[in-house]
């Protein structure tokens, strides 16, 4: 089993990008673990980059920061970077981390896209903060949750479809007045919105891939992968 997954996609050879599996182990401080196990790991993934990541505070909402100007534990849930050897990385378990690249190798950024994020406009926010026009961006949909296993209820529809009654076929309706969510096609959505059509990924669930990726929603307790890009 690989500790890593290396994006498919057409990204500029100034461009690299990782995501690490279960097998890597946790990379998040926010949960129950050893912090002596996780900086050993830390350190083994710093040893692979060209830099110490940015790492950040998540907290599902829409603020991207300039990687190059921040520091560590930052509220943030995007960072973008317009220079080489700035990581840039998010943390996930259902979430979906989302790549984004010009199509000169410029810019890069990092983004964490829950329901709320999506729904609050981090992606837009990234977007603007990068200041490329879309139709020169290429994005990459990493593990999330999928479209069979994300149960919500009416509010997280609504979230999407008062604004956007178009989003609606993002949702499937259950038996038990739920409904299931795919977030791949609301970021989708929401990136063409922008203009971004050149969109890859969206095929790893993490909630149906145990032996791959953690699981916040299978799982409960559990760790977190992180997804990374930069410009080299």
């Amino acid at each position: 089993m690989s500790d890593f997954i290396v994006p498919d996609w057409p990204a500029p050879d100034s461009v690299r990008a990782l995501v690490t599996t279960r097998s890597f182990g946790n990379l998040a401080d926010n949960v129950d673990d050893d912090p002596e196990m996780l900086a050993v790991r830390r350190e083994m993934l710093r040893n692979k980059l060209p830099a110490e990541p940015l790492w950040m505070k998540q907290v599902h909402e829409t603020r991207c920061v300039r990687a190059e100007e921040s520091h560590d534990n930052v509220q943030a849930d995007a960072s973008f970077s317009s220079s080489p050897g700035h990581v840039c990385v998010v943390l996930t378990a259902d979430c979906l981390p989302l790549l984004l690249c010009d199509d000169k190798g410029s810019t890069v950024a990092a983004v964490h896209a829950g329901w709320r994020g999506l729904a609050a406009g981090v992606i837009e926010s990234t977007v603007h903060e990068m200041a490329v026009p879309g139709e020169r961006l290429l994005a990459w949909l990493g593990p999330a949750i999928g479209p069979t296993a994300y149960e919500v209820g009416t509010e997280v529809m609504a979230a999407f479809t008062v604004p956007d009654p178009g989003a609606g076929a993002a949702f499937t309706a259950k038996s038990n007045g739920k409904w299931n969510c795919n977030l791949y096609a609301l970021a989708r959505r929401r990136l063409a919105g922008l203009g971004v059509t050149r969109v890859y990924g969206g095929d790893l669930c993490t909630y149906s891939d145990h032996s791959r990726f953690y699981s916040y929603r299978r799982d409960g307790t559990t760790g977190r992968m992180a997804s990374l890009i930069w410009i080299v």
